[in-house]
């Protein structure tokens, strides 16, 4: 199918805007995230070889849920979350720009990497954030946005992380939340490619709360 433009990308974030506030107060309040931090840009008074450790316990973790603005936006509201990026993954094109992404040809996914504190947050629990702000039942397609690269993936980085996240799905699955099949994949992490930099936080950047609405 061909991807929607830009246009009705806009729209349906528009029109999901003015009921941004009351979702994200719903989500926070089901969830326990805390409001919107600026972790990167906090000012870190420990010495290097703190830091240097502090980072080495740190984790990271890929996931692709549609348009990566508004899930990147929803992971950095999640206490325990050092940081997170925005960039294309799961594809064979090296090097991709977002032009090439959006014409369904490089195989790769809009993606987040979320780099998180394992003393402070479980995968376990941003596992059930990712379960929460998209719909897994939709194949290659989030709302208006259609492509491969708005497909529903988790992209593991260990053996632990794969184990978990395949549970998930099935308890996911067992519960009946959904009437259709969850078409998520799960699969290896491979080569995160940073995106652009005018995407990185871009709902900060300009102003958004949020157009994730959480599926319960």
């Amino acid at each position: 199918m061909k991807r929607a433009d830009n246009r009705t990308r806009f729209l349906g974030a528009g029109l999901l805007l003015f009921f941004g506030p009351f979702w994200l107060y719903q989500y926070a309040r089901d969830h326990g995230v805390h409001e919107m931090r600026n972790q990167d840009k906090q000012t870190d008074l420990s010495q290097p070889g703190e830091q240097a450790d502090a980072s080495a316990r740190h984790e990271k973790a890929t996931f692709a849920a549609g348009c990566f603005w508004g899930v990147e936006a929803a992971f950095r509201q999640v206490g325990g979350v050092v940081s997170a990026q925005v960039g294309y993954t799961g594809g064979h094109t090296e090097n991709p720009t977002y032009k090439q992404v959006c014409t369904d040809r490089t195989g790769h996914a809009e993606a987040v990497e979320v780099t998180y504190d394992p003393s402070k947050l479980r995968y376990e629990q941003l596992l059930k954030v990712f379960w929460s702000i998209h719909d897994p039942t939709t194949p290659n397609r989030q709302g208006p946005d259609v492509g491969s690269q708005y497909r529903s993936a988790i992209f593991y980085h260990n053996e632990r992380q794969k184990i978990a996240a395949e549970a998930s799905k099935e308890n996911l699955r067992r519960s009946g939340r959904f009437a259709k099949p969850i078409v998520t994949e799960i699969t290896p992490a491979s080569t995160f490619y940073r995106a652009e930099e005018y995407h990185q936080r871009y709902y900060e950047k300009h102003r958004i709360r949020s157009c994730h609405v959480p599926f319960k």
